[in-house]
């Protein structure tokens, strides 16, 4: 039998960094990870941070995510990892931020692979900032986030150190309102022990709750491209202009000066800059509410 982990939680909350942090955690404890990686549009972005933490069988369904593309695509890609590698040993899934958890799972389950994964639960990442300010959120985005916790078997309160403590606190009892059966854990870029996460997930656990479909969510994405080398603070500069609905950015931006593009992560806000060692395609890749119209203007 193969653990299949579920990592669940809105856009920008810290997904891959937990993802990669548990890859690591895995292979340093002799364990043989294989991923399947949910992408919301046609650009791997996300996943190329995970092609490049080392030798991990991956596996990617870009364009929506799991629940909305429909489970074959699924089983198809699973069935991939599982002919084409024969010593796996723990399976992560990283869902998009569009996706509800329990309609990603009932993807993974198939009779196909009926005797070979154990499916051992959902770890739900909330962002702790975004939570606070949850009610600026367009209400089926705000149902989705709370839908996510709800059905989490392990929360990992990230961006942790965001917030006061006072704030951290309030945060926690909500989420615990939310799911009083979840252990809830305080995490900061997503760093939280796998053997922990391993410990706490029992085999399989029944899901009663009612679900909020993730499908027909009012996100889309779009792919915005460089055609020169720009200066960071225009960036910047322009990032502080777009509306609240500009929930995610992620790409490699050409800048003025640097030899290779920068990797560039917006979300909620918030913009983080990281030097890239070789060269990648000059692109973002946005997702939202209402971002047709937008574009890079220079």
């Amino acid at each position: 039998m193969i653990d299949v982990y579920l990592y669940s939680g809105f856009l920008g909350s810290g997904k891959t960094s937990l993802l990669l942090h548990s890859i690591a955690q895995l292979k340093a404890a002799g364990k043989k990870p294989a991923v399947l990686m949910n992408e919301f549009g046609e650009m791997p972005i996300d996943s190329d941070s995970v092609a490049g933490s080392g030798e991990v069988p991956l596996k990617e369904l870009l364009s929506g995510c799991i629940c909305c593309t429909g489970s074959e695509k699924t089983e198809a890609q699973l069935q991939a990892l599982l002919e084409d590698y024969d010593d796996i040993d723990v399976i992560l899934i990283e869902t998009t931020g569009a996706a509800h958890p329990v309609e990603a799972l009932d993807a993974i389950y198939s009779p196909l692979f009926a005797g070979r994964l154990r499916v051992m639960g959902i770890v739900t990442v909330a962002d702790a900032p975004r939570f606070l300010h949850r009610e600026e959120l367009s209400p089926r985005i705000h149902a989705l986030m709370l839908e996510q916790i709800r059905h989490a078997h392990l929360i990992a309160l990230n961006k942790s150190d965001l917030v006061t403590e006072s704030q951290l606190a309030t945060i926690s009892m909500e989420i615990a309102n939310l799911n009083d059966s979840a252990p809830i854990v305080q995490t900061v870029q997503g760093k939280l022990d796998f053997s922990f996460i391993g410990k706490t997930l029992s085999a399989e656990k029944p899901v009663q709750k009612p679900i909020i479909s993730g499908k027909n969510l009012p996100l889309s994405s779009k792919v915005i491209t460089f055609t020169h080398p720009v200066q960071k603070e225009d960036v910047e500069k322009w990032t502080a202009s777009l509306p609240d609905t500009v929930y995610r950015m992620k790409g490699y931006v050409p800048i003025e000066g640097v030899k290779n593009p920068m990797l560039f992560q917006y979300a909620y806000g918030m913009a983080n800059w990281m030097p890239e060692y070789v060269k990648m395609p000059t692109r973002l890749v946005m997702i939202g509410e209402g971002i047709e119209s937008i574009d890079w203007e220079q």
